[in-house]
């Protein structure tokens, strides 16, 4: 860049430069002096100037200044026209050049500052020009860094959302940015007319808390600073803003000056909103969770017993609910959860709480309901009512209406009663309701003691019959199955289990315990092969390696992805036929996936395996399965068996199963059968098989075997 050019008066030569004294004086000066001639050719360097500019000296003694030989740069880096040069500039126009800055290309850049004199003859003519100039590179160079860094500055606070402002304590002027101002909705001219905004535009809430932030912060030794407060917006919502930034001390290290930023708050507070919200609310039907709810509930419980005032917890599972998702869909039982969600809310108080806790299940704590045991009991029985009702109207789910009704189950607190915990109140709720499933469903059930001991005593047999199946602590007994002859044609495999303390356990009071519990996959894995391996014994047998050997597989063994894998793997191991294998199945195997139940069932069949439909006709019933399905036989259920013969529906429903599996070319076996009227009537109607305490009671393997293949021998 040019220096500035200005009409001085006119300069003089040095009286003698040319002397060897003056010369002197010129190598010991710290600047560089070249003189040019008219020519504008240099005819002299001093010492400084030689050593700055080097060869180039050579190249000014040789060429004219605006020849271009020697290339100049102007102060942006761009090439200095070659009728800009100083000297040039000086002959042309008279005139002094006043720090002018040249810079010299090279490897690196050498910078210079320029200032030229002309120098006049006797008659006034200017017959040389004296250039002086001082190297300025690392000013040029820390000038260029500084650039650097403010546009960096610029363009990282163009990048941001942050505002900048700058306070004088002593004086209270503050300067804001244009930031500042739009981010509150203003125009930037807003600042003149309102400099002290941020007090202003501060939430009345905010005020003393920052008021009193600020002072603490002037006097104290701080050095930085981060606060939280809001801003009233131009649309008239507040921002919430972060400022932090940077405290300026004098030298008594008080604060005089507060710099810094605000950043709007609002995406990170929505986001934590957000946050918040997945963390402590079900997504589905926006009522608290199971963590929300244990976190209100420990306040609820800590509150009623210092008030000595009763609360009640209800628990409301929905009945069916898994039945209505299979067959509406699962946006159908979303819909219904939400439409729960939907009454629960329009049923109850304001001050109660509600919560779904996952699944189909919902909690409803009602507080403050008086210091009356008597009156809250019945409390929360007129709002279990109110529940009931509202939860059993017909919901619009599909093409026609749906009933949907709850179980509830309600646990007392508060007052120095009921639970001790929020785990030990839910699990009362829980038994509870389990209690009016049990009882019919559409009910409601309040916990009493009886239930938590009949649960502990369920929990500890549960512990129990884990530790059975490990110790292999269960005996496997047999009961016959006799043809119409009279002659023996199998038996089915039935369970006890030697108890440490209680002696033999029956199954009815376990096996439903092994399902929940999730030990009847291995419990039944040990019954089949221990089954396996009698009919591998029996193979050796004469009369006994005829017989089908019925044994008994759960729901849960069906739906194991190993199930058909294991038995084949199995009947491998013992060497047990599978055509005398008759697998029994319930008719609860049906009730969810049959594509996956057919297609494991066909797998067995391929090999030999056989299977009958245990318990037929009290069920989930079809047609439809019976012809899918490769069954062999149908057992008729005791409860039928029992009526015979002079119960006319009994006998009836009788009929038609022997009518229909003689359609559909299957065996039938009755179970059950324990007096002779029965027996001759299932007889005469044409049952092949038989099976009851008349024709023969269980008995443990290793006897059955003795007895039977005894009488053979």
């Amino acid at each position: 860049m040019m220096g500035s050019e200005r009409s001085d008066e006119q300069a003089s030569a040095p009286p003698g430069w040319r002397s060897r004294d003056f010369k002197v004086l010129l190598d010991h000066i710290p600047a560089g002096v070249v003189i040019h001639g008219a020519d504008s050719r240099a005819v002299y360097a001093n010492r400084c100037a030689q050593r700055l500019l080097g060869p180039i000296i050579d190249l000014m003694r040789t060429y004219p200044a605006d020849s271009g030989v020697v290339p100049l740069l102007r102060a942006d880096g761009s090439a200095l026209p070659a009728d800009a040069n100083p000297v040039s500039c000086v002959l042309r126009t008279g005139r002094t050049v006043h720090d002018t800055v040249v810079g010299l290309p090279g490897d690196s850049v050498r910078w210079l500052i320029c200032n030229a004199y002309p120098l006049h003859d006797a008659e006034g003519r200017i017959h040389e020009v004296a250039v002086c100039f001082t190297e300025c590179t690392d000013l040029k160079r820390t000038e260029e860094t500084l650039l650097r860094s403010e546009e960096r500055l610029r363009l990282a606070m163009q990048g941001s959302t942050d505002a900048p402002w700058d306070w004088s304590v002593d004086t209270g002027l503050v300067h804001y940015s244009e930031r500042w101002w739009d981010m509150l909705g203003f125009p930037h001219s807003h600042g003149e007319r309102d400099p002290v905004a941020w007090r202003t535009q501060m939430h009345p809430e905010d005020m003393p808390r920052v008021d009193a932030f600020v002072a603490s912060l002037v006097a104290s030794g701080e050095s930085t600073y981060s606060v939280e407060f809001r801003l009233r917006h131009r649309d008239g919502h507040y921002v919430p803003v972060l400022s932090r930034g940077f405290v300026q001390r004098d030298r008594n290290g008080k604060g005089v000056r507060i710099a810094g930023t605000n950043t709007d708050l609002t995406a990170a507070k929505e986001a934590e909103r957000r946050i918040h919200e997945l963390a402590y609310f079900d997504y589905l039907t926006g009522l608290p969770n199971r963590r929300l709810l244990i976190d209100e509930l420990s306040r609820i419980l800590s509150r009623s017993d210092r008030n000595g005032e009763y609360g009640a917890l209800m628990f409301i599972d929905l009945d069916n609910f898994k039945l209505l998702n299979d067959t509406l869909g699962h946006d159908a039982g979303d819909a219904l959860l939400r439409e729960v969600a939907k009454r629960l809310r329009g049923t109850v108080r304001a001050s109660d709480h509600l919560a779904r806790l996952g699944g189909d299940e919902f909690v409803v704590v009602l507080d403050d309901l008086g210091t009356s045991e008597r009156d809250a009991i019945h409390e929360a029985r007129l709002v279990g009512a109110k529940l009931l009702e509202a939860l059993a109207q017909p919901h619009a789910l599909g093409a026609r209406p749906s009933i949907s009704t709850p179980s509830i189950g309600v646990a007392m607190f508060g007052a120095g009663a009921g639970a001790d915990s929020v785990d030990q109140l839910l699990r009362q709720a829980d038994l509870a309701m389990y209690r009016a499933k049990a009882e019919g469903r559409n009910t409601l059930r309040f916990f009493d003691p009886d239930m938590q001991a009949a649960a502990e005593r369920q929990a500890e047999l549960e512990g129990d019959l884990h530790d059975a199946i490990g110790q292999h602590r269960f005996e496997l007994y047999c009961q016959p199955q006799v043809g119409v002859d009279g002659r023996l044609a199998g038996a089915e495999v039935l369970l006890r289990w030697r108890h440490a303390t209680r002696g033999l356990v029956p199954p009815d009071e376990f096996i439903g315990l092994a399902e929940t519990s999730g030990l009847i996959v291995p419990l039944g894995a040990m019954v089949l092969a221990e089954s396996c391996r009698a009919l591998a014994r029996w193979a050796g047998t004469p009369l006994l390696r005829e017989l089908t050997l019925a044994v008994n597989v759960s729901a849960q063994q069906l739906r194991d992805p190993g199930f058909v894998d294991a038995v084949l793997a199995t009947l491998a191991a013992t060497g047990a036929p599978p055509q005398q294998l008759f697998l029994e199945l319930t008719e609860s195997v049906f009730a969810e996936d049959l594509d996956a139940a057919c297609a494991k069932m066909h797998a067995l069949r391929l090999h030999g395996v056989c299977f009958s439909l245990d318990d037929f006709g009290t069920g989930y019933s079809s047609l439809a399965y019976l012809k899918r399905f490769p069954l062999t036989e149908l057992k008729i259920d005791r409860s039928f068996v029992k009526d015979l013969p002079g119960e006319a529906h009994a006998g009836a429903i009788v009929d038609a199963i022997l009518a229909l599996a003689r359609t559909l070319q299957l065996d039938v076996v009755a179970e059950g059968i324990e007096t002779g009227e029965q027996r001759d009537f299932l007889v005469a109607r044409g049952c092949r098989l038989l099976q009851g305490y008349l024709l023969g009671k269980p008995r443990p393997m290793a006897e059955f075997e003795a007895s039977f293949g005894a009488a053979d021998a």
